[in-house]
C-alpha cells in the first residue's frame, strides 16, 4: 500500500473515532451516573440468565412486582460502589431505570404525563413536546442514538414490524393505542427520529369537545343527526388538527346494534360499540412479500356484512373503493383526508381515485364524489393550538362539471384577545341542507331553527 493511500485512510479514520470519544464525553456530562446505570443494567440481565428468570418479561406478573425486583437489584449495586450515592440520587436513578428496564426509557415519564399529547424526539438530545396545542423543548435526553434505536426497536418488535437500513421507516402503535412513527438514518440525517401521537386514557366526548369550545351544541346535534341519517362524511384537515378524534366522536353516534367494520395503517379509532370488526394493514416482510394494503382491506370489507366502514384515513387508490362503497349501500361511512378546506378535500379525492391506476374522466370521478359524500367537516388547529371544526359543509350535487358545496356552519374568527387566544363564533349561514328530506326519511327531524343566523 503506497505511503499516500495509508495516509489518507489515516486521515479518514480520525476523525470517527474523535467524534465517538466527544459524543462519549457529551454524554457523561449530561449524566455522571451513566457508567453505573450501565453496570445496574448489566447486572439485572445478568441475574435473570443466570435464575433462568423470566419474570421481567412475563406479561401476567403485576407490574410492582418488577419494579420492586429492579429496585432490589439497583440498591444492591450502588451499595457496592466505592463512592456513597445520595438518597436523593438513588431515587432518581431507581426510577429512571424502572423506566428502562420496564418502560420506554427517558421519554416514559413524557407519556405517563396526560397534559402532553405528542413527543418528538428529533435526536438523542433534542426531544420536544406538544402542550395544549404548543410545542416545548424539554431537557430529558438520550444517551446516544443507540439507546434511541433500542427504545424504538422495544417498540415495534412486538408488533411484528421491523426498522433497519433495508427499511429504515414505521409506522407503529403502543399497547394504549398511541400511534408511533420512527425513521432512523440514512434517512434521517440527526440520528433516529422518533414521533408518538398520544392517545387519552379516556377517550373525548363530544361533550368535552363543546367545553374546549372545538363546536357548539347545536353543531353537535346536527352531526349525531348526521351520523344516525346514516350520512355519509368526511372529515378533512392538515397534520395534528384533530381528525381521528373528531371521526372518534362520530363513530360514537353509530347505533350499538350496527356492525361496523374500521380500517387503519395503524389502529387508533376507539369505538365504544361492541359489534366492531377492528382491520390493520401490513407492511412487506423483509424479502418484499406479504404486504396487505389499505385497497385489500377496503374491498375485503365489503365482504364482511358491515353496516358501516369506517377508513382511518384515504391517502392513494383506496379513495377510489371507499367512494365505491358509499355508492353501494353501504351508507353511513366515514373517513378522513389531509386538505385544507372543503373544496381542497374533493380535489384530492380526484388525485388519489385517479392513483388507483383507473383512467377515469374527470367527470365521472367528480360525479362519483358527488353521489357518494353528503358532508365534510373542516377540522383546523388555530394559532393559538386550539382546535376547532371551522367547516360543516354539504356536497349539494353537480352543476356542469363542478361539484356543488355549501357551508351549514362556519367559524368566523374575530381576532385575539389579551392572552393571545383566538376569539370568534360558530354561526350557522342560515341555508337548509338539501339531505334533510333523507333524514326525515329516516324519522330524524331537525328543526328549522338550528340553521338560523
Amino acid at each position: 500500500m503506497s505511503l499516500l493511500k495509508r495516509l489518507e485512510e489515516r486521515r479518514h479514520d480520525r476523525p470517527a473515532a474523535s467524534d465517538d470519544k466527544q459524543k462519549a464525553n457529551l454524554s457523561m456530562r449530561l449524566d455522571p451516573y451513566l457508567n453505573l446505570k450501565v453496570k445496574i443494567h448489566k447486572r439485572i440481565i445478568d441475574e435473570m440468565i443466570q435464575q433462568d428468570n423470566n419474570v421481567l418479561i412475563d406479561k401476567n406478573v403485576d407490574k410492582k412486582v418488577l419494579e420492586d425486583l429492579v429496585a432490589k437489584f439497583a440498591n444492591t449495586v450502588m451499595d457496592e460502589e466505592p463512592l456513597a450515592v445520595p438518597r436523593g440520587d438513588r431515587n432518581k436513578i431507581v426510577a429512571e431505570l424502572t423506566d428502562e428496564v420496564l418502560g420506554y426509557g427517558p421519554i416514559e415519564p413524557l407519556l405517563k404525563e396526560e397534559s402532553i399529547s405528542e413527543v418528538m424526539v428529533n435526536s438523542a438530545h433534542q426531544i420536544y413536546v406538544e402542550r395544549k396545542g404548543k410545542l416545548i423543548l424539554t431537557d430529558i435526553k438520550f444517551r446516544d442514538d443507540a439507546h434511541v434505536m433500542h427504545i424504538i426497536e422495544k417498540i415495534v418488535a412486538p408488533l411484528g414490524r421491523r426498522i433497519d437500513e433495508s427499511s429504515p421507516l414505521v409506522d407503529a402503535r403502543l399497547p394504549d393505542g398511541s400511534r408511533v412513527n420512527a425513521i432512523i438514518p440514512p434517512l434521517a440525517l440527526k440520528g433516529p427520529c422518533l414521533t408518538i401521537r398520544k392517545f387519552a386514557k379516556d377517550p373525548l366526548t363530544v361533550e368535552n369537545l363543546i367545553e374546549f369550545g372545538s363546536l357548539t351544541a347545536e353543531m353537535a346535534d346536527f352531526l349525531k343527526a348526521c351520523v344516525e341519517g346514516r350520512l355519509n362524511i368526511v372529515v378533512s384537515g392538515g397534520t395534528g388538527s384533530g381528525k381521528t378524534t373528531t371521526l372518534n366522536i362520530l363513530s360514537s353516534f353509530i347505533p350499538a346494534d350496527e356492525r361496523i367494520v374500521t380500517i387503519e395503517d395503524a389502529a387508533e379509532i376507539q369505538l365504544r360499540q361492541e359489534h366492531v370488526v377492528t382491520l390493520e394493514t401490513r407492511p412487506p416482510n423483509i424479502e418484499g412479500k406479504g404486504a396487505v394494503t389499505m385497497r385489500d382491506l377496503v374491498r375485503n370489507s365489503l365482504r364482511m356484512r358491515p353496516d358501516r366502514i369506517v377508513v382511518g384515513e384515504v391517502r392513494s387508490g383506496e379513495a377510489l373503493d371507499m367512494l365505491q362503497a358509499m355508492n353501494t349501500g353501504h351508507d353511513g361511512s366515514m373517513t378522513t383526508g389531509h386538505a385544507n378546506g372543503p373544496r381542497d378535500i374533493l380535489s384530492r379525492l380526484e388525485t388519489m381515485v385517479m392513483m388507483a391506476g383507473m383512467e377515469l374522466p374527470i367527470r365521472a370521478i367528480r360525479e362519483q364524489i358527488a353521489s357518494a359524500v353528503d358532508v365534510i367537516l373542516q377540522q383546523s388547529r388555530l394559532q393559538d393550538g386550539s382546535r376547532k371544526i371551522t367547516h360543516v359543509t354539504e356536497v349539494q350535487g353537480m352543476e356542469g362539471d363542478v361539484v356543488i358545496l355549501q357551508d351549514v356552519f362556519v367559524f368566523e374568527q374575530a381576532g385575539k384577545d389579551e392572552n393571545g387566544k383566538i376569539t370568534g363564533r360558530f354561526k350557522p349561514t342560515g341555508i337548509r341542507p338539501k339531505f334533510l328530506e333523507k333524514l326525515a326519511s329516516n324519522g330524524i327531524v331537525i328543526p328549522n331553527e338550528v340553521f338560523w343566523p
